[in-house]
């Protein structure tokens, strides 16, 4: 039997036991960096598989190393594993156990398909020319996990640099189920924060023109910010802007002294990234200035540009039509706004973000991911680990036919 049609069936007998995990892992869901319960049912999903395994000084993440039955270059896989501060509302028989927790945005998925992954590339290390750490991640909504992982060495784990690094995003909607999809460039957006607080002066509602404002002039701000980015960013290069969290006042005829808001800025380039980063402070400070006042002005890069090598986006695309057939890809027009803490280790290595569709039902209107109503399908996840696979497989025979021919390294 070819290797190919090997791993077909293996990823097909392990369905079950990759849906059992996913709903383990989604019934006691982990929020941010310290994930004792995730990272004890993934280090016992992994452990007969003869890999070399650490865990996290800092954050609960488990990294092993598989290596080939021939030295070579080593590749990366990645899933991550936290949930969301979520109230679940789907329904399902394995929801959430955890009062305002729950994995609506699919690294219950990400972490099964990972495992699953390591089972198959461990019962084929014959196939691996070179060694492949999976990257079992905590805290990537907002957390950082990435760069955390990153600090303590993820990327030498095999005990020299990783050559390429995959990885893989459930959708719960916007894609056919089944389907991948991907993009050379930008694929995600940048991710920063606008924390804004005015000071004013508090008095009576009744006498507004005995006291200074601070919500009339958050209010301007916030409508200004949205003209902004339509006035004064190009519509091909955009920014947006979203203000999610505003508070002031405790009473309907009360005045208060402080108002703050905060929002979300997502960019596509690091030149519209840089341009906000300046504008959007110096926008919040004249406006509270035209109304005699005084704003604290805070601006924080989180999350940097997730950006596809070109050509390892076009390898990861061809890999798909070869092990699926063409209909199962779909090439990505646009970006998403969505942002990544995988960025950080495509700034590192080169290497490739896919999409995989995993909408359970036929609706192109389920609800989206971090929805408290997001569901995903259990299916999809033999041909993800498969995918996996066959990346870690295929980018290990390539990287070391260069290194053999001394040819220049793919990047």
């Amino acid at each position: 039997m070819s290797l190919n049609n090997s791993l077909h069936d293996d990823s097909r007998a392990m369905a079950a036991d990759l849906v059992a995990l996913r709903h383990q892992l989604h019934a006691h869901p982990e929020i941010g960096l310290d994930l004792p319960v995730t990272q004890r049912t993934v280090l016992e999903a992994i452990s007969d598989l003869r890999l070399e395994v650490s865990t996290g000084t800092s954050v609960s993440s488990v990294t092993a190393v598989l290596r080939g039955l021939s030295p070579g270059p080593a590749v990366l896989l990645r899933g991550d594993m936290d949930a969301l501060p979520v109230q679940e509302q789907t329904g399902l028989d394995f929801s959430s156990t955890v009062p305002g927790v729950m994995h609506a945005c699919g690294h219950d998925l990400h972490a099964a398909m990972l495992v699953g992954a390591a089972r198959l590339l461990a019962a084929h290390r014959e196939a691996l020319e070179g060694d492949v750490v999976f990257m079992f991640q905590p805290g990537e909504e907002g957390w950082d996990g990435a760069g955390r992982m990153l600090a303590e060495g993820v990327l030498d784990a095999a005990g020299h640099r990783v050559a390429s690094a995959y990885g893989i995003h459930v959708l719960s909607s916007q894609v056919r189920r089944g389907t991948f999809t991907t993009r050379p460039g930008t694929i995600m957006a940048a991710s920063d924060g606008l924390h804004v607080r005015i000071h004013g002066a508090g008095g009576h509602g009744s006498t507004p023109h005995l006291a200074r404002d601070p919500v009339t002039a958050a209010a301007e701000m916030v409508t200004s910010l949205q003209t902004l980015v339509t006035r004064r960013f190009d519509i091909f290069d955009p920014v947006v802007v979203t203000v999610g969290s505003f508070q002031a006042g405790t009473l309907r005829n009360v005045i208060p002294d402080v108002a703050q808001f905060e929002a979300t800025v997502r960019s596509f380039s690091t030149r519209a990234q840089d341009r906000i980063r300046a504008e959007a402070p110096a926008l919040c400070h004249q406006i509270a200035a035209a109304y005699g006042m005084e704003a604290e002005v805070e601006y924080l890069d989180e999350y940097p540009l997730t950006i596809n090598d070109a050509t390892h986006s076009a390898f990861a695309a061809d890999v798909v039509g070869e092990v699926f057939g063409p209909a199962r890809y779909e090439p990505m027009l646009n970006p998403t706004p969505a942002a990544e803490d995988f960025s950080r280790v495509l700034a590192a290595v080169p290497g490739c973000y896919l999409m995989l569709g995993a909408n359970p039902g036929d609706s192109g209107q389920a609800p989206t991911n971090h929805s408290p109503r997001a569901a995903f399908a259990d299916d999809v996840m033999p041909d993800g680990a498969l995918l996996l696979a066959h990346l870690a497989i295929r980018a290990l025979h390539r990287d070391a036919k260069r290194a053999h021919t001394g040819t220049t390294p793919l990047s």
